[in-house]
């Protein structure tokens, strides 16, 4: 008798903490949105399909440092994590404390650690984590409505702060970011996700190794 009604009641539990969980989630990406409508890309987090995809090309067992811009309410977090080798480090950064303080008391894995600041100062920020460069760096940020000067800021310091070998992971609903990294990076590959909201570019700049 226990067993049936206490089951039920554990589902039922089950079910209000997740979709409390999930609206509480929706609830602080919606509110990040009205805060600071050009710094973020879309008030519909990533599809799972542009996660694998613009993952897809990262060589994990070569990867120490992964750094995100933008991170929101963590979409790509927990995929990056899971891929990420036991001693490496993912790094976000974003300019919303909102996004900051939630990705603090939802992502509790050693390896990460969320900033509150401009993705131009990624050199500084790495440097301040113990590590020289990152491997790569991946960025929803929505390069076509930034403020002026920010987007080329943004690509040069993320130029630098990369290792040869490593790689510029750019999702975006148009190609405006293409722009910024063709002046940096000597190798742009293209992609296109049309399962998400909206339909979204996607580009890998490589920094070639040094000869």
């Amino acid at each position: 008798m226990t067993g049936q009604y206490g089951i039920g009641a554990i589902e039922r539990r089950s079910f209000r903490d997740k979709a409390s969980r999930l609206l509480g989630q929706w609830g602080v990406f919606f509110k990040g949105f009205l805060e600071e409508p050009k710094m973020v890309g879309s008030i519909i987090p990533s599809s799972r399909f542009t996660i694998n995809k613009m993952l897809g090309p990262v060589k994990w067992d070569e990867c120490k440092v992964f750094v995100e811009y933008g991170p929101g309410v963590g979409t790509f977090c927990q995929e990056v994590l899971d891929r990420l080798p036991r001693d490496g480090q993912l790094i976000v950064i974003d300019t919303n404390p909102l996004y900051i303080d939630y990705l603090k008391k939802h992502f509790r894995d050693s390896r990460f650690s969320a900033v509150h600041g401009s993705a131009a100062d990624v050199e500084e920020i790495v440097k301040a984590h113990g590590h020289e460069h990152a491997d790569y760096v991946l960025s929803g940020l929505p390069f076509s409505t930034l403020p002026e000067g920010v987007g080329p800021a943004i690509a040069a310091a993320t130029y630098r702060v990369i290792r040869p070998g490593g790689a510029f992971l750019v999702y975006q609903f148009s190609a405006k970011a293409r722009d910024f990294m063709a002046r940096h990076f000597e190798r742009i590959d293209s992609g296109f996700e049309a399962l998400n909201v909206l339909p979204c570019q996607l580009f890998w700049g490589w920094k070639e190794p040094k000869a």
